[in-house]
């Protein structure tokens, strides 16, 4: 795990790989809370014998929402950022989804610190975010996150 404690330390890794999270596993119980909580019950990610014999994926996939929404937690996994009164999630840009998430795939987050700016004391940083599909070639998506700290 990546530990940063002041603007300068995060700023020395700019153009650099910040790391790599731990495997998580999208199962299908949390596909099905997901689209309780945001009232997306679409069949591709909710019923799953209809998935296996019609869809074409022949098995249930995350929602996009859903992968993005694990950025915070997967995240917190790579960089401990200490020092702080305030952290903010500012953002996403750029985000290209490269293909689903089949039901109890394995995913892991890469980091890579792209831009960092100190703007009146509050730092802000863009961070490029790949989800890797364990035994896939192509990332389930890349893009850019927005984070603001304010550092004690």
């Amino acid at each position: 795990m990546l530990v940063i404690n002041n603007f300068e330390e995060y700023e020395s890794h700019l153009g650099k790989e910040l790391g790599v999270s731990q495997w998580h596993t999208i199962n299908q119980e949390q596909i099905n809370k997901f689209a309780d909580a945001t009232l997306d019950h679409q069949w591709i990610h909710t019923d799953a014998e209809k998935a296996k014999n019609e869809g074409p994926f022949k098995a249930t996939i995350a929602h996009g929402y859903l992968t993005l929404s694990l950025i915070p937690y997967l995240w917190k996994q790579i960089a401990d950022v200490r020092n702080i009164k305030m952290e903010i999630n500012y953002g996403i840009e750029r985000f290209k989804f490269g293909q689903p998430i089949l039901v109890d795939s394995e995913v892991q987050l890469k980091a890579k610190l792209n831009c960092i700016s100190n703007l009146r004391g509050i730092t802000k940083v863009t961070i490029q975010a790949t989800l890797v599909i364990k035994d896939q070639p192509k990332p389930a998506y890349v893009g850019d996150v927005v984070f603001l700290y304010h550092f004690i």
